[in-house]
């Protein structure tokens, strides 16, 4: 075998392998369109509202503000007092 026959077979191979996972890259996003319009489809509407879901976030968020502010005030304050004694 020569080296061009090599060089033939190599690029057939790897044109083969090229259009393989091509293919199968197609068929992934086909699956995931269609998964997404059937998803689509059986949804009736029955998911919470956006805006009861954006004021318990706010509210969640608040708490969590609230110790976070605590926690990073109290911080410092141990770090100052390892400072100065």
């Amino acid at each position: 075998m020569t080296i061009l026959e090599m060089l033939k077979e190599s690029a057939a191979l790897a044109g083969l392998g090229i259009s393989v996972v091509f293919s199968f890259l197609i068929l992934i996003v086909i699956f995931i369109t269609l998964a997404g319009k059937i998803i689509n489809a059986f949804d009736s509407g029955k998911n919470v509202k956006p805006q009861d879901t954006k004021l318990a976030e706010t509210t969640v968020k608040k708490e969590e503000n609230d110790s976070v502010i605590a926690a990073i005030t109290a911080a410092v304050n141990e770090y100052r007092k390892g400072i100065s004694g």
